[in-house]
């Protein structure tokens, strides 16, 4: 109880700031002053339906969670899906994939205040959290409101686990509030068991059950009919620092006529991007003037969101973005999905299981700079064989470890057993 007397304390005094943080953000993404009551527990009337709660924080949570949505769609019929998002990008993608199918909203800030409204607006049956947010205030007026809360598709880096170890009876109590915790792999459970968390089951990782839509296999083919018969090499959800690097290997040794298809990880940077291509002195287009790929063009930037299936379908090679400097990648199980051939760098802590699996099944291969990257692209390229190969490594990868979704499934069901309202 101290511990979270403290952190409410903390909490308070850092509320001003709170406002400060939402401006500041507002001025690359307008969409942070949006929604501003929903952030301190302010929302419109609640659906009649029985509601079924996941709270995604932004894109690869959202798009984890959309397994999991369309099962328990199916299973549960007559309730309705609320989920929860803390950024623009992560509600956006949510609009993209799930239109008017779900309620969306931001969930508030972990100030009780806030929390209990929210879930006195909303009464949900089960409440889900999709990897790892870890609120003590909202874990708290879960149980005193009897609302089982899980963790799903549990997700805990070294570096992660170092900072919540830093407040232990804080997160020890957060996480023994839990009504069941569902980890990616063992090393993420045992970071858990560590903490304080005294349940884990293990049940894989549900982004391995996420199939490429067809529509966007369709506008996959548009896209690289777009782009002619050149190599295409994509750079996916590049991080900033990122781009300058591959900008400058690129114009410093330009590669052939391979044309690099960049799509920055966060929207508010796709004109950042398409500046510091041009900058470089590289020939740019984008995405978004829907024109053909002139064959001068070095750079197409992917200024679009919810299209990167149709990325991957478009591409020979793909490149997994936030690896090259230190964010721990982004998800390259998409790739390896569509049968891509997948080039790495050195930071994988976000993924590390899945890295080290596709790596020493043969479908990726880590690089340490972009200068390795370009080489390593090159060979693939000129390289029918090796990239076949590559591509069917990661489509068997993937496949063998699907079914998280079912097992997360039958978790949630177990906690709404007794729920007379489901």
């Amino acid at each position: 109880m101290m511990a979270r007397f403290l952190y409410n304390l903390a909490l308070l005094s850092l509320l001003p700031y709170v406002w400060l943080h939402l401006f500041l953000r507002s001025r690359k993404q307008p969409e942070y002053l949006e929604h501003l009551g929903e952030r301190f527990g302010r929302y419109a009337v609640a659906p009649r339906q029985p509601l079924i709660w996941l709270h995604a924080v932004s894109v690869g949570e959202t798009r984890a969670a959309a397994p999991i949505v369309a099962a328990l769609r199916a299973r549960y019929p007559d309730c309705r899906i609320l989920l929860s998002h803390m950024t623009p990008t992560g509600r956006r993608t949510s609009e993209e994939l799930f239109g008017d199918e779900v309620t969306r909203v931001y969930l508030p800030y972990d100030y009780p205040f806030a929390v209990r409204r929210f879930l006195t607006r909303y009464r949900p049956a089960v409440g889900v959290i999709m990897e790892t947010e870890i609120w003590p205030n909202l874990v708290a007026a879960c149980q005193a409101e009897g609302i089982p809360l899980l963790l799903a598709n549990a997700r805990l880096s070294e570096k992660s686990a170092r900072r919540y170890a830093r407040f232990p009876n804080l997160t020890r109590g957060a996480l023994r509030g839990l009504a069941g915790i569902a980890a990616q792999t063992e090393e993420d459970a045992e970071r858990l068991r560590v903490l304080g968390a005294p349940s884990v089951e293990v049940l894989g990782n549900v982004k391995f059950d996420m199939l490429p839509p067809p529509e966007q296999i369709v506008l996959g083919e548009a896209l690289r009919g777009r782009m002619g018969s050149r190599p295409v090499l994509l750079a996916a959800s590049t991080r900033e620092g990122e781009e300058a690097l591959l900008f400058e290997a690129l114009a410093s040794q330009p590669p052939d006529d391979t044309l690099l298809v960049v799509v920055p990880r966060h929207p508010q940077r796709f004109d950042e991007v398409a500046a510091m291509a041009a900058k470089a002195g590289l020939a740019v287009q984008r995405r978004s003037e829907e024109s053909p790929v002139e064959a001068r063009t070095q750079i197409l930037i992917g200024d679009s969101m919810g299209e990167m299936f149709a990325y991957y379908a478009a591409c020979d090679v793909a490149f997994i973005g936030g690896s090259l400097l230190d964010y721990g990648s982004q998800n390259l199980i998409e790739a390896c999905v569509m049968g891509k051939p997948v080039l790495i760098g050195r930071s994988t802590y976000n993924f590390s299981h899945a890295a080290e699996q596709a790596l020493a099944c043969g479908a990726a291969r880590q690089i340490g700079s972009a200068v390795e990257l370009l080489e390593a692209a090159q060979g693939l390229l000129h390289d029918n064989v090796g990239r076949r190969d590559m591509g069917e490594a990661g489509r068997e990868f993937a496949a063998r470890h699907r079914g998280a979704t079912a097992r997360t499934l039958m978790l949630i069901e177990s906690r709404l057993a007794d729920r007379p309202d489901v």
